[in-house]
């Protein structure tokens, strides 16, 4: 047995992509359902919806279009519904598989199961018993695809869900709300309750595969895989099942010890980021500053081998003091007229041309706002990119909000404002009506792009940026009027290129988020990456010497040790921030409910900025007011 068998309890597969993870699961349902066949048996599948599954259901469906797979023999029964809620609701789970999936393949709608959300309250109960039997009677699920929570729950099965549940009507955590709320127009519209399989239905299955993608997983998994059995992380009962796989990308396997801690797991190459990362960890662990680790505190927590390669505790701590000291920038687009080797960006050219991707048109100033604002004012030529025009988090209220305005000022100026009224009118009348199953119209969604618009200018403006410096791109993914989006497409990267061929930027910062691989920050991401590359492949000059600098969005931050960049800010760049993202009214959280997060966006920009600050401070750096963090991306 390995040292990474005996800390990791459930057998876990690591892919490169959530792509090739989903190919992994696909290839053994269709192994599954052709098996069945052969026999003249039923497939039984439990099926799970969110963003973690849409790329197996996406192979699924070409695996039936180009490889004849059929679905005829397939029985299916979902995990959980939203409760209460219209089954063609946007949001439905129902809805979601017809989509997904059932609407592609030619599985008999009448083997179809998904919990019903417009059961009355008064039938729950029997309706949840008569689902587990139905079951029973199809023999049991063969193959049970689960997600996981951030807070560990499996299907709605949230924190202290008993081994023993069955399915049923369950109130729903407020993180798992919040986690959800990006499905809904705002965190108020998030139903409080869901009717979900239990853990002991879940656990009858005779195979369980379970699918994390991203980095928002690592720390759920890492718990689930390698931390004690608890109700506390309901996954972790899967510890249990007799055969369970959990499928990763690499990104949600980065808490596991092999990859977090893998001097802890086998013999490992110590380069020079992985002295970093262990001993920014161990002064971390043991809250001691890096130049106090003694010989001993190695010793102690498994980090002798460092030692015998590398020599003296003092040494080792003084590489690394200086690694995260030269990190540490008040020049992002480089120090002009200074030779420093170790500083994380060139000295020339001076002043460079910055281009800032935005994925939202907030995103910008929340996520690096300290460093635009000296970016600009250190003198380099800043454009600004609005990927996309952000419509959809824009709430009803303020679409008539501001034509109602528009109404006024154009009779305070003495224009006609016939057409302005119609469009009021036309707009209350619809929103007065809106169903959750209802699509906004292209007239509303154009108004809710206005007001994005109107808010990413003014915050340019605010920083210093010229207009002529402000793109609106609107990126074709995004604009389906919907939470769902589609993926990358050639229409998305042929407006990046053209962009990037048009401002030839030295520097390049973008949205690094890969917490969410269905998200917008990372279709936002993943289009940028792959322009630079046709770019770089096409022989374009430029490109050879423009840097690319990753920022993390609203809900995250680099690990310490990853940081190459870390932009300090003083009390005074901090409030200047926070009043570039008031700027962004349509956007103020004003929360209507107790739940664990209910801050603004400042609130929590602010709090990650401090906290970097702080962890550099504990590890003997100076302790600013703030700190904004980059990763170069090397193409």
């Amino acid at each position: 047995m390995s040292m990474v068998d005996s800390l990791e309890k459930i057998p876990v597969k690591i892919f490169s992509s959530l792509k090739d993870g989903s190919k992994f699961i696909a290839a053994e349902i269709a192994a599954t359902i052709k098996s069945k066949q052969a026999k003249g048996e039923k497939c039984v599948l439990g099926l799970a919806t969110g963003s973690s599954p849409k790329t197996l259901y996406a192979e699924l469906v070409r695996l039936h279009k180009e490889e004849n797979l059929s679905f005829k023999n397939v029985i299916t029964f979902n995990l959980d519904e939203y409760y209460p809620l219209d089954n063609d609701a946007l949001q439905s789970y129902n809805r979601y598989m017809k989509e997904q999936l059932f609407d592609h393949v030619d599985i008999d709608p009448a083997n179809t199961h998904v919990p019903n959300g417009e059961v009355s309250k008064e039938e729950i109960k029997k309706y949840c018993a008569d689902y587990e039997a139905k079951i029973d009677a199809a023999g049991g699920i063969d193959i049970q695809i689960l997600g996981i929570g951030n807070n560990g729950h499996i299907g709605f099965n949230e924190p202290g869900s008993s081994r023993f549940s069955k399915t049923r009507l369950i109130p729903l955590e407020n993180s798992t709300r919040i986690a959800n709320s990006g499905e809904f127009q705002n965190i108020s519209k998030v139903p409080r309750l869901a009717i979900t399989m239990g853990i002991d239905t879940i656990f009858k299955a005779h195979k369980v595969f379970l699918m994390a993608w991203g980095q928002i997983k690592a720390p759920v998994i890492q718990k689930a895989v390698e931390g004690n059995v608890t109700e506390q992380i309901p996954a972790s009962l899967l510890q249990e099942h007799n055969d369970v796989t959990f499928v990763l990308d690499e990104t949600a396997a980065t808490d596991l010890t092999r990859f977090r801690s893998p001097w802890l797991s086998g013999e490992i190459e110590w380069t020079a980021k992985m002295v970093k990362k262990a001993v920014v960890n161990l002064a971390l662990k043991l809250e001691k500053p890096v130049l106090s680790l003694t010989n001993s505190d190695y010793t102690d927590n498994g980090l002798a081998d460092l030692l015998v390669e590398k020599g003296d505790a003092y040494e080792i701590n003084l590489q690394v003091f200086y690694m995260l000291r030269d990190s540490i920038t008040g020049w992002p687009g480089g120090k002009p007229n200074a030779v420093i080797p170790a500083h994380p960006e060139r000295s020339t050219p001076y002043p460079k041309t910055c281009l800032i991707f935005s994925p939202h048109p907030d995103d910008d100033i929340i996520s690096m706002g300290g460093t635009f604002m000296r970016l600009h004012d250190q003198g380099h030529d800043v454009h600004v990119a609005y990927q996309t025009s952000g419509n959809i988090a824009v709430t009803d209220e303020f679409v008539t909000r501001f034509v109602d305005f528009a109404v006024g000022f154009e009779e305070i100026a003495g224009v006609d404002n016939t057409v302005s009224k119609n469009i009021l009118s036309d707009a209350k009348r619809f929103l007065s009506a809106k169903k959750q199953s209802d699509m906004d119209t292209a007239q509303i969604r154009a108004i809710k792009g206005l007001i994005r618009r109107g808010e990413a200018k003014a915050t340019c403006h605010y920083v210093g940026i010229k207009t002529e410096n402000i793109h609106f791109q609107n990126l074709p993914f995004y604009e389906t009027g919907r939470i769902e989006k589609k993926p990358m497409g050639e229409e998305d990267v042929a407006l990046t290129m053209k962009l990037l061929r048009e401002i030839k930027p030295q520097q390049v910062y973008c949205a690094g988020d890969l917490a969410d691989p269905h998200g917008t920050h990372k279709v936002c991401l993943d289009i940028v990456f792959e322009s630079l590359r046709r770019i770089k492949a096409a022989g374009d000059e430029w490109v050879k010497d423009c840097w690319v600098w990753l920022y993390k969005g609203a809900w995250q931050e680099w690990y310490t040790e990853e940081i190459e960049m870390a932009v300090p800010m003083s009390p005074d760049q901090v409030m200047k921030k926070r009043f570039g993202i008031f700027i962004h009214q349509s956007q103020k959280d004003m929360v209507p409910f107790q739940g664990s997060d209910s801050r603004e966006f400042w609130q929590r920009a602010e709090e990650r900025n401090r906290q970097t600050a702080e962890l550099y401070a504990k590890l003997g750096l100076t302790y600013y007011a703030g700190m904004e963090a980059f990763v170069r991306w090397h193409y």
